[in-house]
């Protein structure tokens, strides 16, 4: 496997956008729940239960969580752009929110951890170059490299996701969600095992180039969008959502059906929101989704299997299934109990999952350079030592990160937009 599967089952939703107007606990309770469960599964918790070891084999946990989150951020992100109506907006909160606790987080580990435990793989720091610009644009795992941090691959697909979606914004087709996820779900079922991954960074040549086109485009776009022109913006999410669906159909690491599966399960994400809202036909939305989930279901039985199985995520296809099934099961009655009150300890969860995320594996290399020499029971309560004190680091680390890094990085975004609102043109809105 060309990466360790511990580097890659991580919280995508983390990031989900900007509330409605006040938390939506249900959807705190899911991020935090699922976050925590990132962390269970990073640091191989499972393996120290009875029978652990088995349900890691038929139930991957990190596919659990992936989906999950996956499906939250297709339900709120959308939605944060639509109500907002401006795109220029929406990125200031997108890169507000996301990239501070990375640097942050980044340097630290890069600073604190020895090279022999670092957190940053060997392949990042021996190709400095390269390396930081496509984490930089979080675009590595559709340009052939590896994650800065192993969890950050998921946030690859949430920024095609972003790039995409913008495009129907600015396009006025962003209510084609349910037919989007339809598309996606019917190309992972029917050419999930039949299209490459990797198609255009065969070789390190064509890797830097890649890597130096992309690097521009993005910044033509990136550039477009925040000239404040109306005209440009729509040039700009135009371009950035091509970008984003040539990277995604010809250049994922993944196998072909579950790089396609985690947008129709975002796209997917989105049609429920649209559901629930009226803004879709209830019964043409609910046979979209029911059919991602088929698809789901088949293409991971279909194609999880022989040589994928060296670029998938899991042992074999029930690894897939089941967690995949589970995930819109807990999605499924996360939304039943919305209007529910959720624990507050699930609301704060949930508040500082995406420090969670990004911080957890750091602290996971960090717990075992300390515990190194450690003689560690191997029965009895003594054997879960370890794990307590990774999950109360990451807990107490996270609670910090989010207040003193994450909050501060919000509130600059919403300075940088009242300054923005003095320049903003008519903005570009389809709402319907």
């Amino acid at each position: 496997m060309e990466q360790h599967s511990a580097s890659r089952h991580s919280a995508a939703g983390v990031i989900a956008a900007d509330r409605p107007v006040a938390r939506l606990g249900w959807l705190d309770a899911l991020r935090g729940i699922a976050a925590l469960l990132v962390a269970v599964h990073h640091f191989g918790m499972l393996g120290l239960l009875p029978g652990g070891d088995f349900i890691s084999r038929n139930f991957d946990l990190g596919i659990y969580a992936v989906m999950l989150f996956f499906l939250v951020s297709g339900y709120i992100v959308p939605a944060s752009l639509e109500r907002r109506g401006d795109v220029r907006g929406f990125w200031v909160g997108r890169i507000f929110r996301i990239y501070p606790l990375l640097v942050v987080v980044i340097g630290a580990a890069l600073i604190l951890l020895p090279a022999d435990h670092s957190a940053v793989p060997d392949a990042v720091v021996d190709h400095p170059v390269r390396s930081t610009l496509a984490n930089a644009l979080l675009l590595h795992e559709m340009l052939n490299i590896p994650s800065a941090l192993g969890a950050m691959w998921t946030l690859s697909y949430e920024m095609v996701f972003y790039f995409l979606v913008t495009a129907l914004f600015v396009l006025g087709r962003h209510r084609l969600s349910a037919q989007i996820s339809l598309a996606f779900a019917a190309l992972a079922l029917l050419l999930g095992g039949a299209v490459g991954s990797r198609l255009i960074t065969a070789d390190p040549s064509s890797t830097r180039n890649l890597i130096l086109a992309c690097t521009v485009v993005v910044l033509v776009g990136m550039s477009c969008v925040f000239s404040g022109r109306a005209d440009l913006t729509r040039l700009g999410a135009l371009v950035l959502g091509g970008l984003g669906l040539l990277l995604v159909l010809g250049n994922a690491r993944a196998p072909f059906f579950e790089t396609t599966l985690i947008f129709a399960t975002m796209f997917a994400g989105t049609a429920i929101y649209r559901m629930q809202h009226g803004q879709i036909d209830r019964l043409f939305g609910a046979v979209c989704c029911g059919f991602v989930l088929f698809a789901g279901l088949a293409a991971g039985y279909m194609y999880n299997r022989g040589p994928a199985l060296d670029r998938s995520w899991t042992a074999g296809w029930n690894g897939f299934v089941l967690p995949y099934f589970a995930a819109w099961l807990t999605f499924g009655i996360g939304m039943l109990l919305r209007n529910a009150a959720f624990p507050k300890v699930l609301t704060w969860l949930g508040a500082i999952s995406y420090s969670v995320y990004v911080v957890h594996l750091p602290v996971l290399h960090g717990v075992h350079w300390m515990m190194q020499g450690v003689e560690i029971p191997k029965h009895g309560p003594g054997k879960f030592i370890p794990a307590l004190i990774f999950l109360a680091l990451v807990l107490l680390l996270s609670h910090l990160t989010y207040r003193m890094v994450e909050l501060p990085g919000q509130r600059l975004a919403k300075r940088l937009l009242k300054t923005l609102e003095g320049n903003r043109p008519d903005p570009v809105s389809h709402r319907r």
